[in-house]
């Protein structure tokens, strides 16, 4: 069966899907895999999908793709936006789209799985064709193992994916060591005491004890770490109150912590403890707030000497002029799970995704954060060409140079 890549991939972002609800797309990957003859496992972690290609003796390969969309409303005017609604874990109705390109990531896992097996006369070995839930949510990998995953398929010698990435499209490229940064996420809950709007007097209020809040944690980055050091501090929600003439009685600020470094995220967790503690007792709040970890995954680390190598590969056949090193990123990725677990190294890469032109003017113009789209922006609409055929030719060649060399038998007379 010939895959389509355009087409899947328009299909797929057509129909996105929330964390642990990715059933369409899971079929599609799961049919997709059985049509090319590959071995299908399916409900691994809930909703996830892993095939088992083996051709003789040899390495085992498992490549990666994430399946899951976002609570966001399109905003790209593609003619095949999205316009799927879907019901979040706290049951509000959501527009859903595939603002982090994972689409892309499931149509090339497939464009690679249909490559390699037809080519089996080039490599020995075995490929697992992981098709992982709840990235975003940031435990699809870990439920994965913890639902056997290993049990059910070889344990990989090494782990491989990409990202798509607001890159110009047609490059690739990672960077060895902490690649991916670690993330944290909060809830801190403030509590004051309620009443009527027309006597402040008579509360204590607490979304102005959450917006002075805010204001603060600020500081953390820009007053508490050093400057030689990385730390990311975004307060992505703020909830209070039903109406505008009554003060609530609590405020709940939702909190994102990125660092590569384990002593410096312990500081920035402590600072946000100390800091909400502080504006309570300023309010003249009787209760200290609640902070709660609602998310927690570790820096992704690429081998140095297996992204070496792999990135060697990528020159030999891409050309040098389109492998670059991005540096590290302060976005987070749970697939470092899969290859810990497995204790095999890991090489995950980005895949340039943007219109190669945006990066002709807008770096000159001092423009590239408002012109060039990223991740999880409602503007993000991956370049159909050359992306896909460049993340699909990755997979296979960073597989390939892991998998053995030649054909699994003797070719006969």
């Amino acid at each position: 069966m010939a895959i389509d890549l355009e087409e899947t991939y328009k299909d797929l972002h057509r129909h996105p899907e929330l964390s642990y609800q990715e059933h369409r797309t899971a079929k599609i990957a799961a049919d997709g895999l059985r049509g090319l003859g590959i071995e299908v496992i399916e409900g691994v972690g809930r909703t996830g999908v892993v095939g088992v290609l083996q051709n003789g003796d040899g390495p085992v390969v498992l490549l990666r793709a994430d399946m899951d969309a976002l609570p966001v409303a399109e905003e790209t005017g593609l003619d095949y936006a999205s316009t799927e609604r879907g019901v979040d874990p706290d049951g509000n109705d959501v527009a859903v789209m595939h603002a982090c390109g994972h689409d892309v990531h499931v149509t090339c896992l497939l464009g690679a799985a249909e490559v390699l097996a037809g080519s089996r006369t080039e490599w020995h070995g075995t490929v697992i064709f992981l098709f992982q839930p709840a990235e975003e949510h940031g435990s699809g990998a870990l439920e994965m193992i913890g639902d056997g995953l290993y049990d059910r398929v070889p344990r990989p010698g090494i782990v491989l994916g990409q990202h798509v990435a607001p890159a110009p499209a047609g490059m690739v490229g990672a960077h060895a060591g902490p690649a991916f940064a670690a993330t944290d996420g909060l809830f801190v809950t403030l509590h004051g005491e309620g009443g009527h709007g027309s006597r402040p007097e008579a509360t204590v209020d607490p979304v102005v004890m959450a917006a002075a809040t805010v204001m603060r944690l600020q500081t953390i980055v820009s007053r508490e770490i050093a400057g030689g050091e990385t730390a990311v501090v975004t307060v992505g929600t703020m909830h209070a109150g039903t109406k505008s003439n009554i003060i609530p009685p609590d405020a709940t600020l939702g909190i994102n912590i990125r660092t590569y470094d384990t002593e410096v995220r312990d500081r920035v967790v402590a600072a946000v403890t100390r800091i909400a503690e502080a504006e309570a007792a300023a309010s003249g709040a009787k209760r200290k707030p609640d902070v709660a970890v609602t998310e927690s995954f570790p820096v992704l680390h690429n081998d140095e000497e297996a992204t070496a190598r792999t990135m060697a590969a990528f020159r030999d056949v891409l050309g040098a002029e389109r492998v670059l090193d991005p540096g590290a990123v302060t976005g987070s990725e749970d697939v470092g799970a899969l290859a810990t677990d497995a204790d095999a190294p890991i090489v995950y890469w980005l895949l340039g995704g943007l219109d190669p032109r945006l990066f002709a003017t807008a770096p000159a113009n001092g423009t590239t954060d408002a012109d060039v789209p990223s991740n999880h922006s409602p503007h993000f609409a991956p370049l159909i060409h050359p992306t896909l055929e460049t993340g699909v030719q990755a997979l296979v060649v960073a597989a390939k140079e892991w998998l053995g060399k030649g054909s699994a038998e003797p070719a006969r007379p």
